[in-house]
């Protein structure tokens, strides 16, 4: 989940418990807030808690807490915080920019699961972290950490994720972190998909997963090209997540204002291409947004 910023870009709380019931009441079962698209590394721990607190007591779903960083002191301080505002679990990236071992790894994991009760869901995506956790690694940290319970996979390696869910213990989670690969990973034993293009497509992503589960493959691929433009369009290098995810939310409508440095403000265009992708998949898109600001779906 996007995290709406005020024209000042203070934070907006109203319009983050807005948008998070909007998000449930169209295809999420389950809300992501501080991560990556949730822009988790601009917040202070103040706004976090306060973000934190205001989703959970507003949504009925469960709420997973973005409290990672290449810190394991400060995100351990960050995932008691979490705890202490009644979140449901804590997704934890890999260390960024310090790319310690996989000693180091497992080290920093551990450490950060024995500070909570919370399940933790680890979050794997070495594009932008520079390092990998290793199949081993995580593993070990599967079948020796009770509370680690998961992982957000955005390796952009299906063979790799064949092989990890062929190793992991049972009841061990792995959810797709790239809306362009979830077919892909359902296939190799994913359970679901955190998403950025749910957004402004979480019915036809859940209408896609739901297909997969039923067994109606063929329904499930229709679904996935229907949204390639989607995939296309949530992250690129002139416009990296989560500048089009609250582009999207703009023209829905939705709160979302503008990035933080060092992302930075959106250009009027991709507002434009927002409408385009929204349109192509059967939206009227003005209807919804005046349907948002009368206060209907409130």
């Amino acid at each position: 989940m996007v995290t709406p910023f005020d024209e000042d870009g203070g934070l907006d709380v109203d319009g983050a418990v807005t948008l998070a019931r909007w998000l449930t009441s169209h295809g999420s079962d389950g809300l992501v807030v501080a991560g990556t698209t949730g822009e988790g590394p601009v917040l202070s721990d103040a706004e976090l808690g306060q973000l934190w607190q205001a989703v959970t007591e507003a949504v009925t779903v469960p709420v997973l807490a973005g409290t990672g960083s290449n810190d394991t002191r400060h995100t351990i301080e960050c995932t008691k915080l979490a705890q202490a505002a009644g979140v449901a679990g804590a997704l934890v990236v890999t260390p960024y920019y310090s790319r310690p071992s996989q000693t180091g790894l497992s080290a920093h994991f551990r450490a950060v699961a024995a500070c909570t009760k919370l399940p933790v869901v680890l979050y794997d995506i070495p594009v932008r972290t520079g390092r990998r956790i290793a199949r081993d690694t995580m593993v070990g940290l599967a079948r020796e950490v009770p509370n680690i319970v998961g992982v957000k996979d955005a390796t952009a390696d299906p063979a790799g994720s064949a092989r990890l869910m062929a190793e992991a213990p049972a009841g061990f989670e792995l959810y797709s972190g790239d809306d362009a690969l979830t077919l892909a990973l359902l296939a190799l034993g994913a359970v679901g998909a955190v998403s950025v293009a749910s957004h402004w497509a979480g019915e036809e992503i859940a209408d896609m997963v739901a297909a997969w589960f039923k067994g109606d493959t063929d329904g499930a691929r229709a679904w996935n090209a229907r949204l390639l433009e989607s995939y296309d369009f949530e992250s690129s290098e002139t416009y990296p997540n989560p500048l089009p995810a609250k582009a999207a939310c703009r023209v829905l409508g939705l709160a979302s204002g503008q990035c933080r440095l060092p992302l930075g403000a959106a250009p009027a265009d991709l507002d434009e291409q927002a409408r385009t992708v929204i349109s192509n998949l059967g939206r009227d898109v003005h209807a919804v947004a005046g349907a948002r600001a009368g206060g209907s779906l409130a």
